[in-house]
């Protein structure tokens, strides 16, 4: 973050964390995202993902959904 990236890749971010910080740290990737950030996150957390702007569901190694199209 500290090289105001265009991109993040956020691989389970939450994932090993209470609930309180978990929701601190999306706020602050929500946040960086409003600014202009393209934010990449993979979960397995519906609630997670359904904050998403756009949700890409993968199964079995293959593109199962997309809510943009």
């Amino acid at each position: 973050l500290a090289n105001t990236p265009d991109v993040i890749l956020a691989d389970e971010p939450t994932g090993n964390l209470d609930r309180a910080t978990g929701e601190e740290v999306m706020r602050l990737l929500e946040g960086l995202n409003a600014q202009g950030v393209t934010l990449i996150v993979v979960t397995h957390d519906g609630a997670l993902g359904n904050r998403a702007g756009r949700q890409l569901l993968m199964e079995d190694g293959s593109l199962k959904s997309d809510s943009a199209t």
